[in-house]
Formats: C-alpha cells, structure tokens, sequence
C-alpha cells in the first residue's frame, strides 16, 4: 500500500463530472465505490478523513458567487485557504484572477487539486501548509469554504483573517451558516440553493468585517 500512488488511485477511482450547479466546472469525485480508506491510509498511517473528495455547501456556493460575479477577484491575486481538490480555486481562476495560491495541509487533496486545475484548464499554485498558524501570503483577496465546522479551527480561521484585513486584503467566506460561524463579523452578499449531498440546502457567501 505505501507505493499506492495518489494521482493514479484518483484518476482511476474517483471519475469526473460537473459540479452539481456549477457545469462550468467538472471534478474528480468520490463515490460510494472509490474505496477512499485505500488511499487514506496508504504507507500504515492512520487514514484521515477525505473532505476534500466531496462537494461540500460552503464551497460551492463560493464558487458559484466567484464565477457570477467576476468582478471580486478578476485581475487580483487570490488565495483558496483550505482548498480541497479546488472548486472555488478553479472558479477564481477561470473568472479572471491574476494570481491563485490554493492552500491545504492534504497531500492527497493537492494531488487531487492538480489534476482538476489541468482538467479544466487553469494554473493554480499550491501551498502545503496550515497558514492559519503564520502570517498570510500576499494577495489581494483572500476565499475560505467550509473551514467553520469546528470551534477550535474556527478561532485559528478567524485570526488568521483578521491578520489578512489588518494587511488590506478581501476576505470572502462560504458556509452554510454552522454553529460556530461568527455571523456577527459577517455582512452577507449572497444565497445559494446547493447540493452537498443530495438534496437542496442553502448556504450563504459573506463579507468578513473587521473586528468592531
């Protein structure tokens, strides 16, 4: 299992489609018969759990805002933080961004990342790292999906976004309104109908503010 192969387990496990209200954009997919575990504890490591395989609410309503509104990131440099294998990477970089770093701390989601930015034409560059723990990169617009789902992520999340609006940057947020999203330092833009896993849920895409 150690020599199992990342690029190849995806290519031959996890087949490609659009993205459920996003046709613009077509993915690598997990499936009930992809046999994730396979690829996750691959080397005798213990197998981490593969967000990145699936479409998650957060994510897609930030892409589909990205792409129907060209204007937040066209011509800026861009960071994905938490970019899983590149929904909203990929839309920021087919709506017109100068620059995208996607960010993530799965290798095999950078892996899967590759393989989609390829698939749908784009250049992304990636970054294997937690940046919630340092200062953020340069950029200009600064996209985060789904990273509210746990209150210990969610306080390193928000600090690290306040280092980013304390250096100019846009800061845009999607994420189905979870328990420990700080909705008071939010201004919403936008609302979605998406299909995380099956039937119609929404989520909302927000401005993050700084701290009052």
């Amino acid at each position: 299992m150690s020599g199992l192969d990342p690029s190849d387990f995806i290519r031959a496990n996890l087949p490609v489609a659009p993205v459920p209200g996003i046709p613009e954009i077509a993915l690598h997919r997990a499936g009930p018969s992809s046999g994730m575990r396979r690829l996750e504890a691959r080397g005798g490591e213990d197998p981490a759990s593969p967000y990145w395989a699936y479409h998650w609410a957060g994510g897609l309503a930030l892409a589909r805002y990205v792409l129907d509104h060209p204007e937040a990131v066209r011509g800026r440099r861009v960071v994905d933080l938490g970019a899983g294998s590149g929904l909203v990477a990929i839309a920021a970089a087919k709506a017109g961004a100068a620059s995208v770093l996607a960010a993530e701390i799965d290798g095999n989601a950078l892996a899967a990342l590759a393989l989609n930015a390829a698939l749908n034409g784009v250049e992304i560059a990636s970054i294997h790292a937690d940046l919630t723990n340092g200062e953020p990169p340069v950029a200009d617009v600064v996209l985060v999906g789904d990273l509210f789902y746990a209150a210990d992520l969610a306080a390193r999340v928000t600090g690290f976004l306040d280092r980013c609006l304390g250096r100019g940057m846009t800061v845009l947020v999607g994420d189905p309104w979870r328990a420990t999203l700080p909705v008071s330092r939010l201004r919403e833009l936008a609302r979605y109908e998406v299909r995380e896993t099956g039937r119609p849920a929404p989520s909302g895409v927000f401005a993050f503010l700084a701290a009052r």
